[in-house]
C-alpha cells in the first residue's frame, strides 16, 4: 500500500510539474505576443508581462496553499523561488551568456527588487502576513508597473522589432486563457501530491510534519514552478534579449513579493510565516544585494559571477537537506 501510495503522489507532483511547466511557456508566448501588439520594450515586457506570466505558477500554488492552511508551502514556495531565480537561474543564465543590464534597470529595478525582499523578510517575521499587508503590496506593484509602462510608451526607440510577425492579439488571448487553465490544474495537483508526501515521510522518518512541508516548499515546490523563469531566461539570453533575460527574473521576484504573497494573504491570511523561515528570508536578502553588487560592477552578470551564485545555491540546498532530514 506504501508504494501505490508513493507512486500516486509521484505521479501527481509530476504531472503538475508538466502542466506548470508547459502552461508557462505558452503563457509567456501568449503574453510577450500582446505586449509587443502593445508597442512594450523588451525589459518592459520582461519586467512585467514575462514576470507576471512566469510568476503564474507561484500564484496559484501559494494561493492553494494559503487556502488549505500551509504556510510552510505558501511562504516557502515564494522564498525558495526567489532564492532559484536569483542564484539557480540567473547563475546558470550567465555562465551560458553575460548579462548585461541597463543604468535604469540598475539604479532603479533592481533597488526596488531589494527593496520588495527586505519587506518581505520583515512582514513575514511578525507572523502573520494579513490582508492589508497584501492589499498595500499589491499597490505597490501595481503602481510600478504603470509608471514602467508610462516610461516605456515615451521611449518608441526601446520598442521591440522582432523579425517575425508576433502572433494575432485573438489567438494570443486563446493561448494566455489556455495556460492559465494548464496552471491552475497543475498547481492543485503539485499541492495535493506535495503535502501528502510531506506528511507521510515525516510520520516514517519521525520528522514534524510542518518541517517536512517546509522543506518541500522551499527546494521541490520552489524549484519546480521556477522552470518557466528557467527556460525564458536561457532562451532569452540565446537569442541577444539579454534585456529581457535579467527583466525576467528581476520582475518575477518583485511579483512573488508583492503580488503573489499579496494576492495569497489577500484570499486567506498566512499564519506562522515566521516559523522557521529567518535563515531563509536572510538567505534570499543577501542574494538579492549581492546580485545587486554583481550588477552594479561592471553592469554586467559575469561568467564568475554566475558560477558564484550557482555554488551558493547548491550549498543552500545541501544545508537545507541535512536541517530537515
Amino acid at each position: 500500500m506504501l508504494d501505490v501510495f508513493i507512486i500516486i503522489c509521484s505521479v501527481l507532483i509530476i504531472t503538475g510539474f508538466v502542466l506548470l511547466l508547459k502552461g508557462g511557456d505558452f503563457l509567456v508566448d501568449g503574453s510577450v505576443a500582446i505586449a509587443r501588439r502593445a508597442h512594450l520594450s523588451p525589459m518592459v515586457i520582461g519586467l512585467t508581462v514575462v514576470g507576471f506570466g512566469t510568476s503564474a505558477p507561484e500564484l496559484l500554488v501559494s494561493t492553494v496553499a494559503a487556502i488549505e492552511g500551509s504556510p510552510g508551502i505558501a511562504i516557502g514556495n515564494v522564498v525558495g523561488s526567489n532564492i532559484a531565480n536569483i542564484a539557480l537561474i540567473l547563475g546558470v543564465s550567465s555562465l551560458i551568456v553575460p548579462l548585461c543590464v541597463g543604468r535604469m534597470t540598475l539604479l532603479l529595478d533592481t533597488p526596488f527588487m531589494v527593496i520588495a525582499t527586505l519587506l518581505l523578510a520583515f512582514v513575514g517575521m511578525t507572523g502573520v502576513i494579513g490582508r492589508l499587508a497584501g492589499l498595500v503590496g499589491l499597490l505597490i506593484l501595481i503602481s510600478y508597473v504603470a509608471w514602467q509602462i508610462r516610461a516605456s510608451r515615451k521611449k518608441p526607440e526601446a520598442v521591440a522589432e522582432d523579425e517575425e510577425e508576433p502572433l494575432h492579439l485573438s489567438m494570443a488571448i486563446i493561448i494566455v486563457v489556455l495556460s492559465i487553465g494548464a496552471l491552475a490544474l497543475g498547481a492543485n495537483l503539485l499541492i495535493e501530491g506535495a503535502s501528502q508526501l510531506a506528511l507521510k515521510v515525516g510520520d516514517l522518518l519521525g520528522v514534524n510534519a510542518g518541517v517536512m512541508e517546509r522543506f518541500i516548499g522551499l527546494t521541490i515546490v520552489a524549484v519546480g514552478t521556477s522552470f518557466p523563469e528557467l527556460f525564458a531566461t536561457i532562451s532569452a539570453a540565446r537569442k541577444g534579449q539579454v534585456d529581457m533575460a535579467i527583466g525576467n527574473i528581476i520582475g518575477s521576484v518583485t511579483f512573488n513579493v508583492y503580488s503573489v504573497i499579496g494576492i495569497a494573504s489577500m484570499v486567506c491570511p498566512i499564519v506562522g510565516s515566521d516559523v522557521g523561515f529567518g535563515l531563509h528570508y536572510a538567505v534570499m536578502l543577501f542574494l538579492a544585494l549581492l546580485l545587486w553588487l554583481f550588477l552594479y560592477t561592471k553592469r554586467t552578470l559575469e561568467r564568475w559571477e554566475g558560477a558564484v551564485l550557482t555554488l551558493l545555491y547548491i550549498g543552500y540546498i545541501a544545508y537545507t537537506v541535512s536541517i530537515s532530514l
